[in-house]
């Protein structure tokens, strides 16, 4: 009977809801960037941690789910003011503008969504109820995308630990802000589409992104910096926003990204949204076993674009239609009329267990991050059509690794998106590359969801994680690189230089003047 009550008293104390839990605030960035943080966050809550995901009441695909607390806010704006501003920012991108018109609107269109979306974050510190709800509630620590800034605003308002998750910022400042060494000869910087095997000139470019990227950050995020400094009442700077985050839960891993030097509060988790293969339903399980020997492709231009202009799409189509394979497009514009018999069009689809069939031979993609690490790993080969964003880095990461190929979707004609398609699923090479990228991506100690939410409940549990943060936070940047210690060790040569002349000098006027008096002194008499 006792043995009975010990074994019934262990079972109760293992089940997740039961156990000691801590209260965690949840401030996630709208769009695809909540899929995957919505399974940290429904992990936490099977854990025990009572999780509060606050949420503006117009968004993009941020649904709630039952095991944790939703709390709405208010907004200023309408479903159509920001779906407007995504099709201007899409469109901006697939227009095809000379250099550097191009860069001027795609950054300019990028601001503006920036900023559109940030009015939601004034928006919640404009809601009384909500703020008072938040301050009242006593979190343990704050988990949140910082992409639009909002989550570390917040953050620094209610004075709470920080854990990011993130797949990184646009320039570079998932590594500036924690110390990271950021070294520039093999470390490309976003929007280089460089590998890190660079040409001379190649580091050049690269040099000169580097040099730009703070600069343009601060632009980007001006918004934010302004609003945050009359928020908390103090001047903040990016890098004041930024570097008192205790963990940087970063979605990618050193399989897709180039090596490089990291600090020991950065965790990677990339793959994490590669989840367990799930049965398809009647609908594509139809779809996929009538494709035959030939099998399928998997189309999908990712969960914010599924509409191109008619132009691209008629190349598409007639591309498609030189491929014996059944290829599902997930497609919500105008059907091209030149629409081949093997394309079905679908306004979704599921993605990852789609690739995970073994019928599935190619996935043709846009190269954002969740798809690529479903494509790696369900071991697919791809061919990437890259839109905006980090999505050409990506690209050219897949390609670099012999895993795809890579095409200008402004550019290729059909005969381009037909010879990718065919060398991706008839060479060999391809397939046995992501293979292998696959099982080394697969070969890991703990999966990246059960890494995320460790390190969340380690924040949580030690109200930050303070002995992961380096002393380089405390120097400024002379210090930092070490230019006082240069300026000083080059004043003491050059001291010790000048005192080494000086006493030459001395010792060759006293030599000189030596040898004229031995030399007067000897010089004969004239009668």
């Amino acid at each position: 009977m006792t043995l009975q009550l010990c074994c019934a008293w262990i079972f109760i104390l293992l089940l997740p809801g039961l156990t000691d839990g801590g209260k965690i605030l949840v401030a996630p960035t709208a769009g695809s960037h909540w899929l995957s943080l919505q399974q940290v966050v429904e992990k936490l809550s099977e854990r025990g941690h009572e999780v509060v995901v606050v949420m503006p009441e117009v968004s993009w695909m941020m649904e709630a789910t039952q095991g944790y607390t939703v709390k709405t806010y208010p907004v200023t704006q309408t479903p159509e003011e920001l779906d407007n501003a995504l099709e201007e920012f899409t469109a901006a991108h697939l227009k095809g503008r000379p250099f550097p018109l191009n860069v001027i609107e795609q950054y300019n269109a990028s601001v503006n969504i920036f900023n559109t979306i940030f009015v939601q974050c004034k928006d919640l510190f404009n809601s009384k109820e909500t703020l008072q709800y938040l301050n009242q509630s006593g979190f343990d620590a704050i988990l949140t995308d910082p992409a639009v800034m909002c989550g570390p605003i917040l953050a620094h308002y209610l004075s709470l630990p920080i854990v990011f998750f993130m797949r990184g910022f646009p320039c570079s400042l998932h590594y500036e802000a924690p110390q990271c060494p950021n070294p520039l000869p093999y470390v490309p910087r976003l929007f280089t589409f460089n590998s890190d095997q660079m040409t001379f000139f190649q580091r050049v470019g690269n040099a000169l992104v580097a040099f730009l990227e703070l600069w343009y950050c601060n632009s980007f995020y001006a918004d934010a910096i302004k609003f945050s400094s009359e928020l908390l009442q103090r001047d903040m700077s990016l890098m004041d926003l930024l570097n008192t985050t205790s963990i940087w839960l970063l979605r990618f891993d050193f399989v897709f990204e180039y090596v490089r030097p990291v600090m020991p509060n950065m965790i990677f988790v990339g793959g994490i949204n590669c989840a367990q293969k799930k049965p398809l339903n009647k609908e594509f399980e139809e779809i996929v076993n009538a494709s035959g020997e030939h099998g399928i492709v998997v189309f999908s231009l990712g969960s914010m674009v599924s509409d191109i202009p008619i132009k691209q799409a008629r190349e598409i189509a007639d591309a498609l239609a030189t491929i014996p394979q059944t290829v599902l497009w997930r497609y919500t514009g105008k059907a091209p009329p030149n629409l081949p018999k093997n394309v079905k069009l679908v306004k979704w689809l599921p993605q990852n267990d789609l690739l995970a069939h073994p019928k599935t031979r190619a996935f043709i993609t846009h190269g954002g991050s969740h798809g690529v690490y479903e494509g790696i790993c369900n071991a697919v080969p791809m061919v990437l059509m890259p839109l905006f964003g980090d999505q050409m880095d990506n690209a050219k990461r897949v390609e670099s690794r012999g895993a795809g190929l890579t095409l200008n979707i402004l550019e290729m004609t059909s005969k381009d998106l037909s010879t990718a398609l065919k060398a991706v699923i008839n060479d060999k090479k391809y397939k046995e590359n992501i293979q292998r990228l696959s099982d080394l991506h697969l070969d890991r100690p703990i999966h990246p969801l059960d890494l995320s939410v460790y390190w969340v409940e380690f924040v949580m549990r030690h109200k930050g994680a303070p002995h992961l943060r380096p002393a380089a936070h405390d120097l400024n940047w002379i210090q930092y690189h070490s230019l006082d210690v240069i300026a000083f060790l080059l004043a003491v040569v050059l001291l010790f230089l000048f005192i080494s002349l000086k006493c030459c000098l001395f010792c060759c006027r006293r030599c000189c003047s030596k040898k004229g008096r031995t030399r007067k002194a000897n010089k004969p008499k004239s009668h």
